[in-house]
């Protein structure tokens, strides 16, 4: 076999091979990150969210709890995540009636070795899909788009600002 130089990325080991990163030697730190994602839909089902009239219920707060629900059960759904226990997850929306669309916010927070990235992206993209599933029976043209990591803070790398 041959040497291999390490590879820059992280779940692969320098024979190309997938791994769950040791993280045992990592200083315990307060780690946040903060993600966001956007769902755009008709007008009218954007009144509808609003006004709270969706036969399935109150679509804003069971995407509160699914989110949520959703950041605790990352590691079981993408495959080389540590499990974490996250000591705070905050969910926010944000309504643009002029553009028919509610943006997600999410905050996550722990006390660990490994960052909180994968925590508050999933629970972006699991808000929106049960926004979209609570609605798709009046509206099956909604559009998630934007859906990106905003801000990390904790561990070696420090603070990571979007676009800064």
């Amino acid at each position: 076999m041959s040497e291999s130089a390490p590879s820059p990325l992280t779940h692969f080991d320098a024979e190309g091979q997938a791994h769950m990163v040791d993280v045992g030697d990592k200083a315990e730190t307060r780690r946040v990150a903060r993600a966001t994602g956007c769902i755009h839909m008709l007008p009218a089902t954007f009144a509808m969210v609003q006004a709270g009239t969706a036969k399935k219920g109150d679509v804003l707060g069971i995407a509160r709890i699914a989110a949520i629900q959703a950041s605790k059960r990352t590691s079981e759904l993408i495959p080389l995540c540590h499990p974490i226990p996250l000591t705070r997850v905050a969910v926010e929306f944000e309504a643009d009636a002029g553009q028919s669309s509610i943006r997600c916010t999410v905050t996550a927070e722990t006390v660990g070795r490994t960052g909180v990235e994968m925590e508050a992206l999933t629970a972006v993209n699991v808000a929106l899909l049960t926004i979209y599933d609570m609605c798709k029976a009046v509206d099956r043209g909604m559009r998630m788009d934007g859906i990106q990591l905003m801000e990390k803070l904790g561990g070696k790398s420090g603070h990571w600002v979007a676009g800064g």
